[in-house]
């Protein structure tokens, strides 16, 4: 045999052996879009954080049929899913090497209390896509309440992208916590004014529900006087996590000491075999030190890298659309329904809330949970961030410990409550 020809051969072998993740066709290319409801807008007004994956060909298609319940809508692709997520983080103990999301099958199973998920304008198929989800992905019945936060329903957002917003935040705060029980309430508008009438609706609501979280997706640029509204974020029995927004620098109520400050991560997989490789930074995850909010006691001992005042984030998660999970929606968005991959902090925010649910940590207040954070920096409970930057002009790098790009990391294992 000459050697091309022997070449050749070895080249048809290795092919032939090596497992594929996209077996039909490589993969459409794709673009992230950047719904109207994620525009920063000025003024005392909150956007989403959402970023969706979108194919240049259009929304997705299937691969294949339909899969199994616990495995994606359609096989093939590499997009995180509640299975996927639970043996990545750690959440359930038969993991699977590589936490395929076309093989993990394993769901998260805790939960108890409340988690209330706040959002602006009204989702009229929340309760409907929520069964969409939970019965393809094999999750238990949710247990899901609307609550309109004035009392009226509020009206719907002309652009669709609050109601992907809704729909993200229930979905993946009942992936992780499938037993608590979901408020979803609507405010009147994206004002701040609304919202925070909202998250108290929701406070008083988790804590007559046994206590849990509040889930808070949104959020605006940082203003002069945001302090005097801190307060609004410290019912008992209580822990309120906020999404540190989808560019560099700080938003509120993140930003505020009695919040849990959710960043953002990236998940890389390998393009052959779809398996999971490393969790690194997310360029464009919100973070740094706040303009206007005093260093709170607990970051104390982080003086020497974020100063005066409050730095976020505190933990992180998965928000990279490029890595972005699975999210039913009904209500049109350009123009398509049905399934979506979405990123942004706004998945940060209600994972991280259905993970301290699942926890146990109810019954509790953010205080608490953040001084166990920063307690148990460095310790086995957090997947510790080393590679990557973020930040204006990329000049924030992830470093052992905490940083300003991922805080202390992911959460592993869900943990004891007194652990967080």
């Amino acid at each position: 045999m000459n050697r091309s020809k022997w070449f050749a051969s070895i080249v048809f072998l290795l092919l032939l052996s090596a497992p594929a993740l996209f077996a039909q066709a490589p993969p459409p290319r794709r673009h992230v879009l950047v719904p109207k409801s994620s525009e920063p807008v000025a003024g005392l007004v909150a956007h989403t954080n959402l970023r969706v994956l979108v194919p240049e060909s259009g929304p997705f298609a299937p691969l294949a049929a339909a899969s199994p319940s616990e495995l994606p809508p359609y096989a093939g692709y590499g997009y995180e899913t509640p299975a996927s997520f639970a043996c990545i983080y750690r959440l359930v103990h038969n993991t699977v090497p590589g936490c395929n999301p076309n093989s993990t099958t394993s769901n998260p199973t805790g939960g108890s209390g409340a988690i209330a998920i706040v959002d602006a304008y009204d989702d009229p198929n929340a309760v409907a896509d929520l069964t969409t989800f939970s019965s393809t992905f094999g999750l238990a019945p949710a247990d899901l309440t609307v609550v309109y936060a004035s009392g009226s329903q509020p009206p719907p957002d002309p652009s669709g992208g609050w109601e992907l917003e809704e729909s993200l935040d229930i979905e993946y705060a009942h992936a992780m916590a499938p037993n608590a029980k979901l408020f979803l309430v609507e405010a009147d508008s994206n004002s701040f004014t609304d919202l925070f009438t909202a998250v108290l609706v929701a406070g008083q609501l988790v804590g007559a529900n046994g206590g849990g979280e509040v889930s808070m997706s949104w959020g605006g640029s940082e203003f002069s006087n945001e302090s005097q509204f801190d307060w609004v974020f410290t019912a008992p029995k209580v822990v309120y996590v906020g999404s540190t927004g989808d560019s560099a620098g700080i938003i509120y109520p993140a930003a505020s000491p009695n919040v849990l400050a959710a960043g953002g991560t990236s998940i890389s997989r390998n393009g052959n075999t779809g398996n999971f490789i490393l969790e690194s930074t997310w360029q464009d995850g919100g973070g740094g030190p706040t303009y206007y909010e005093a260093r709170p006691h607990y970051q104390d001992r982080l003086a020497y890298i974020i100063g005066s005042t409050r730095g976020t984030p505190d933990i992180s998660f998965d928000a990279n659309p490029n890595s972005g999970a699975w999210v039913y929606d009904s209500n049109p968005l350009e123009g398509s329904t049905g399934w979506w991959i979405v990123g942004g902090t706004s998945l940060s925010a209600p994972a991280i809330a259905g993970i301290l649910n699942s926890s146990g940590a109810v019954k509790t207040t953010t205080q608490a949970v953040l001084t166990n954070i920063y307690k148990n920096l460095n310790g086995n409970g957090y997947r510790d961030i080393t590679y990557g930057n973020c930040g204006y002009y990329l000049s924030n790098f992830s470093v052992p410990g905490w940083d300003f790009c991922t805080g202390a990391g992911p959460k592993l294992g869900g943990g004891s409550g007194h652990n967080w």
